[in-house]
């Protein structure tokens, strides 16, 4: 009978073992095995590609619950209650520190846990980069928030590598190929390390859109971005932005100049002029009212919302719009007749002057 006894003891451990063995392989569970009050888990969104550089604050006090729930929503693990069994299961909570760390997304449990044991970044701070920005002004807001002369980042530029450059030797090669954000860099970071930072994150963010609908109507991911960076130009409202990308197509499509103003402005290395005739007929490869097609580069920086516009755009028969809200809103035309209309409506509310 004792023999009966232990055996069925040893069935039950033995249940009981595998089950648990289930439940910390398993990285999808959402709470503690048995509905013991434990924590509700949280996971990465879909939509947040791997491979991308994140920067992670971690606030002083911080648990190993608190920091897997940052990193998830970060993209950088999949699982809170992954990391957290991670820490819990090395014994290393403790080690844990409060500051600033440079992870990626779609790291396991075991890869970000060892990144933050090998402690916060020191001495960081920060530079942003606001979408839209020219190459050469990107280099002197990186001069104004850094220690380094515009000269040094010039001169750095040779040496970066990117997936998605435009050729030739000049600046304007590399427009479109610095992705616009805020960087926390350790203070001894180089300027060869601060853009290369900036060329690989546009690749990943590059990458990381779905272009096969462009690549289906013949348009390349390199025309793409350039599209993209005609629409961060264009574009104020995130709404508009996929709009506005299916405006340019419907141009292309039927051989009709582009004539984007923004264009002409980046070929005159102007900002926020009004244009004049003269301007015009400015003898660029960039003056879309001269040239037909596409710019042969990007005329700017395009952020991740121009991006995915420009690789979903908005099917419609537009081929006009006018800045018509003086929230940055545009109206959108099938007909000359009917920009014009727009036009004069938008000069009588005084939007455009």
């Amino acid at each position: 009978m004792k023999c009966g006894v232990a055996r069925l003891v040893t069935i039950v451990v033995t249940v009981v073992v595998v089950g648990v063995v289930a439940f910390v392989g398993g990285r999808r569970l959402a709470t503690w095995a048995g509905g013991l009050g434990g924590p509700t888990d949280v996971t990465t969104p879909s939509n947040i590609a791997p491979g991308v550089s994140v920067t992670i604050e971690v606030p002083a006090g911080s648990a190993a619950r608190q920091i897997g729930s940052i990193l998830a929503e970060k993209g950088v693990v999949s699982s809170a209650l992954a990391f957290e069994l991670a820490v819990r299961g090395s014994g290393v909570a403790e080690r844990l520190q409060a500051g600033t760390y440079l992870l990626e997304t779609g790291m396991t449990a075991g890869e970000a846990l060892n990144v933050l044991l090998e402690g916060p970044i020191v001495e960081s701070y920060r530079v942003t980069v606001p979408e839209g920005l020219w190459v050469t002004e990107i280099l002197d807001s990186l001069a104004a928030q850094t220690t380094y002369e515009r000269g040094d980042f010039e001169s750095a530029l040779s040496d970066i590598d990117s997936s998605h450059g435009y050729g030739g030797g000049d600046l304007r090669s590399w427009e479109g190929g610095l992705f616009p954000d805020t960087y926390e860099f350790a203070s001894d970071v180089s300027p060869k390390e601060i853009l290369q930072r900036m060329a690989t994150t546009m690749d990943q963010r590059i990458e990381s859109v779905d272009w096969s609908d462009l690549e289906a109507l013949g348009i390349t991911v390199k025309d793409g971005v350039i599209i993209a960076s005609i629409v961060e130009s264009e574009a104020k409202l995130d709404e508009d932005r996929p709009v506005i990308a299916g405006v340019v197509l419907n141009r292309l499509e039927i051989d009709m100049p582009l004539q984007i103003d923004a264009t002409v402005l980046y070929a005159l290395g102007e900002r926020g002029k009004v244009l004049s005739s003269k301007d015009l007929e400015v003898d660029s490869p960039y003056n879309t009212y001269r040239v037909q097609g596409l710019p042969p580069t990007p005329i700017g920086a395009p952020g991740l919302a121009s991006l995915e516009a420009a690789a979903h755009p908005v099917e419609s028969k537009y081929l006009y719009y006018v800045l018509t809200d003086k929230a940055g809103g545009h109206s959108f035309a099938e007909t000359y007749d009917e920009f014009l209309a727009l036009k004069a409506q938008a000069k009588r509310d005084g939007v455009i002057p």
